[in-house]
């Protein structure tokens, strides 16, 4: 599987995200392609230490049962559920927000495992660097593949 932390795989990602155009329509899901842009920034600010989230226990007891089988797969399922702080509803400059987000994903190239400043995920619970890396390059994957790139 390819790794957040490999450059020439994070190149790759960015081939794909540079390929996205502001008329780039989703095959399925609600999201326009600024708001997936946004939102795939969400879950690397939180492994940065950037966004603090916490879940109900009940969602992390519900969380620790299904990582096995999340993380066992080699892709997220078509309109996945996701974290309420994760959604986006608004309009957001493409550009700007395209440039955001290859600049987080070169952090990952550029400092490795140290990039990663939490490893207890708010609903998976604990999870190695490996997983993390798993977790991010899966999720990327899935909104790419979304738009079509």
């Amino acid at each position: 599987m390819k790794s957040i932390y490999n450059a020439d795989d994070n190149k790759e990602v960015i081939e794909r995200i540079n390929k996205l155009t502001p008329e780039s329509k989703a095959q399925w899901g609600k999201m326009t392609v600024d708001q997936m842009l946004s939102h795939c920034q969400a879950p690397l600010d939180f492994t940065f230490g950037n966004t603090p989230m916490k879940a109900n226990f009940l969602m992390r007891i519900i969380g620790k049962i299904l990582k096995k089988k999340v993380l066992g797969g080699t892709e997220f399922k078509k309109n996945s559920p996701t974290a309420p702080a994760f959604i986006r509803t608004e309009k957001y400059d493409f550009d700007q927000t395209k440039k955001e987000l290859i600049e987080k994903i070169g952090i990952f190239s550029e400092l490795g495992k140290k990039a990663i400043k939490t490893t207890n995920h708010p609903f998976f619970g604990e999870l190695t660097y490996d997983e993390w890396s798993q977790m991010h390059t899966m999720h990327l994957d899935h909104h790419l593949r979304q738009f079509g790139v």
